[in-house]
């Protein structure tokens, strides 16, 4: 085995630099629906979440081993290829940060990861029936499948509360929402901590460390998981705006939905090694919750920023990291030249973020308009779906007052003392 070269440290750090940005840009996947609604407080809310993406970056290594084995050829892969789609990866995530916009840090990895390979050993190194079938393929289904689930289980939870106290089933949802947010982070944890697992389980493999098809060592899988936790505990409260306020205005009822339908879709394909979106995931099961529930709107001038973040985050990653490993190609300068470019980079979206500080403080604000008009499909759905708890007598009480209310010819009541 060689020694552990400056590159290889430099890759090990860079990939840990990008677990921490992975940490705070998916924060809001498992705690945005739960501080929106009230049910924990912001703080505790990412504490208790980064301790459980801890717990579960130990759960399996299934997801870790499809990005260090199974997406790119491993033989000719050299440590600067994956330091290159490191930086691809590291500014989209900070970028859609900046904007506020729920991106895959899972996709911009891989997409990262496919250009600084292409740039390197060609389209050949690149399995691609390992992309379909294990990363195309679940991008596209799992918002599907979590808003479906999320829609159905919104309205399943309205019927089976329709003659339960109003206060109080709001309050046993929201004990159930910190359960299912918790199980969340812990889906979290299994998918995407494993994700910077794997690519610094192919960097010692290519930097000769380690064996070809060795499982991720202990150190690795610790450090994956303190830094994910770490990233975590900081908050990315800029997207737990848009996650919690932006696409939808959710209840109690609709949040439980929404987490355990995002979390249930997450556990079963880290399970089968699908290096899945949890963002992907969360983000449709609450669309699907906002639809779920009657009256609710989904704001689809933010819902469709977002599908276009979605769509140019592997495109977009992989041109940066095959123009990074461009440069790298040049030798130590080129290397240290990308490195310099990488920190500065990240220093000036810092500095423009610090222009409108979102924090734990005012994270539940929002300047999306409550009052956007309802979308075709939000009225199509609301139509077939069953009123929430309260809202029937609320409506025909509404109903019998409206003819007094509205008829200006009706003499007044006459008044008995």
């Amino acid at each position: 085995m060689e020694s552990f070269s400056l590159i290889l440290a430099i890759v090990v750090v860079t990939a840990l630099a990008f677990d921490f940005t992975n940490g705070f840009h998916d924060t809001a996947n498992a705690m945005a629906t739960t501080i929106s609604t009230g049910a924990m407080r912001p703080k505790a809310a990412v504490a208790m979440s980064a301790v459980l993406n801890l717990v579960g970056a130990f759960l399996s290594v299934e997801v870790a081993n499809t990005i260090s084995k199974g997406l790119v050829d491993e033989t000719g892969i050299r440590p600067e290829v994956i330091f290159a789609a490191l930086v691809g990866a590291i500014l989209w995530n900070l970028l859609t940060w900046l904007v506020g916009l729920p991106s895959s840090s899972s996709h911009a990895l891989m997409g990262g990861l496919i250009g600084a390979t292409v740039a390197s050993a060609g389209l050949g190194a690149v399995h691609g029936d390992v992309l379909v079938t294990k990363v195309l393929i679940p991008a596209i289904a799992a918002p599907l499948v979590a808003g479906i689930a999320a829609m159905f289980a919104t309205r399943l939870t309205y019927r089976l509360g329709r003659k339960a106290d109003g206060e109080a089933s709001k309050k046993g949802y929201r004990a159930g929402q910190i359960a299912s947010a918790g199980l969340v982070s812990l889906a979290h944890g299994t998918n995407d901590a494993q994700k910077t697992m794997g690519i610094i389980t192919l960097a010692l493999v290519a930097g000769g460390t380690l064996a070809p098809d060795s499982d991720p060592p202990l150190w690795v899988i610790l450090s994956a998981g303190i830094a994910i936790a770490l990233g975590t505990y900081l908050g990315g409260w800029r997207i737990i705006r848009t996650m919690g306020k932006g696409l939808t205005d959710l209840q109690p009822q609709q949040g439980f939905a929404a987490q355990t339908s995002a979390a249930t879709v997450i556990l079963a394909s880290s399970h089968l090694g699908f290096s899945l979106s949890t963002t992907h995931s969360v983000s449709g099961s609450v669309m699907g919750a906002g639809l779920g529930r009657k009256g609710g709107v989904v704001r689809w001038s933010t819902a469709t920023r977002m599908f276009v973040a979605w769509g140019l985050t592997l495109p977009a990653a992989a041109l940066v990291a095959a123009l990074a490993e461009w440069v790298c190609g040049f030798g130590d300068w080129g290397t240290a030249l990308v490195a310099v470019f990488l920190v500065a980079s990240s220093a000036a979206i810092w500095k423009i973020s610090r222009r409108e500080v979102v924090d734990h403080t005012n994270v539940n604000d929002t300047g999306t308009p409550a009052d956007e008009p309802t979308g075709v499909v939000t009225q199509a759905i609301a139509a077939v779906t069953p009123p929430p708890a309260g809202t029937v007598s609320e409506d025909l009480a509404a109903t019998i007052a409206a003819p007094a209310a509205t008829d200006s010819t009706a003499p007044p009541a006459k008044t008995t003392v």
